[in-house]
């Protein structure tokens, strides 16, 4: 059988290692997970107690328009329920769009590094990809404008970040989006939103009154603690979504999630709980790192880029056998750079007293 030609020699998306794999691996009685982004808090207790009560008729088929959630989210964050597109995570929403805009003689425009997925998608659609490096970790945006051409279909902004956790400022933001061609899909993913501190992030809601070619992208597997589930949204114009929702997989969302989502996003006390929480984390990490002289990005999302001087495949096997799951900031484009997922205080406590012995290990053999 003959496949895509683009798909040769394509990598599958590796996640972290699983914790239980890493105990049966190295014989570890304790593993903890700081590799994914995920929130260490969990999910909020009245979402568990949803998944519950929605498991219980497993023979049923899903909403497939998620009207309950649909309406909740869209009046939290204050759109038209039309505006709204669901998807197994945010993920399957750039998916939607990539399949949807893209193709041969086109292009799409991102960072490098940036969230790997925008390239994955784009390259089996078989667009051509344009990538901008990032200049002092953040996004270089008016390098980005100089790639646009006619053939371009869609721009992506990660905001913040992964792997770097830098954001765009509102007023890059602003002149940025008043630049880009009318043609153009400008797509602001806002994956770790609901972790940002800085008071001059953009409000891109605010914008989409504004511009017809802008789509913002959320998710509930990062705060929202529901990464297992699978759900997230694109928010854009309606005109757009009615559009875009033929490409969108019939039930693609399940009953489990959308209910776990509904009581997530009516417990919004939780959310900010979790951001005071990982706010505290990250102040801890900055802290030692100032300490020891470790150049880091400063970070708006739920981990950090920390650079050690040392190859992060070396960093990711040294904290491994202490029972640390990290990602290697070799695979993100950062070879001497580690980043690592702000954990509970307990997780971070045992994390910095691996990472200080991982540290001197490398120091004794130079």
């Amino acid at each position: 059988m003959r496949i895509k030609p683009q798909l040769l020699g394509m990598e599958p998306y590796k996640p972290g290692k699983p914790i239980e794999e890493v105990k049966k691996e190295l014989g570890l009685s304790e593993v903890q997970k700081l590799a994914s982004n995920e929130n260490p808090f969990g999910a909020s207790e009245n979402a568990i107690k949803a998944i519950r009560e929605a498991a219980s008729n497993p023979q049923i088929y899903p909403d497939g328009y998620a009207s309950e959630l649909r309406r909740a989210v869209a009046e939290h964050v204050n759109v038209k329920e039309q505006q709204l597109i669901f998807g197994a995570g945010s993920d399957e929403v750039i998916l939607m769009l990539c399949r949807s805009l893209l193709g041969p003689d086109t292009n799409t425009v991102m960072a490098a590094p940036t969230f790997s997925q925008y390239k994955h998608n784009a390259v089996i659609e078989g667009a051509e990809i344009r990538e901008v490096p990032l200049r002092d970790g953040t996004h270089d945006l008016n390098a980005m404008l100089k790639l646009i051409d006619e053939n371009t279909r869609i721009v992506w902004v990660c905001n913040p970040n992964n792997p770097s956790g830098t954001y765009t400022t509102k007023r890059e933001w602003s002149q940025f989006l008043a630049s880009v061609p009318e043609h153009v899909l400008v797509v602001s993913d806002e994956a770790y939103k609901e972790y940002v501190t800085a008071e001059d992030y953009p409000d891109s809601l605010n914008d989409l009154n504004r511009y017809k070619n802008l789509m913002i992208l959320r998710t509930f597997s990062k705060a929202y603690g529901l990464a297992s589930l699978r759900i997230g949204y694109g928010i854009g114009h309606s005109d757009f979504i009615q559009s875009l929702d033929p490409v969108r997989p019939p039930f693609n969302t399940t009953t489990i999630a959308q209910k776990a989502a509904l009581a997530a996003v009516k417990d919004q006390a939780y959310i900010q709980e979790c951001f005071h929480r990982n706010y505290k984390g990250l102040e801890k990490l900055e802290t030692y790192c100032k300490h020891k002289n470790l150049e880091y990005l400063p970070s708006q999302a739920n981990f950090m880029l920390i650079y050690t001087g040392i190859s992060g495949d070396k960093m990711f096997s040294s904290l491994l056998q202490k029972g640390y799951i990290i990602r290697s900031g070799e695979a993100l484009g950062f070879p001497n750079a580690i980043r690592v997922t702000i954990g509970s205080d307990e997780q971070m406590i045992g994390f910095l007293e691996a990472f200080e012995e991982s540290l001197e290990e490398h120091k004794q053999m130079l």
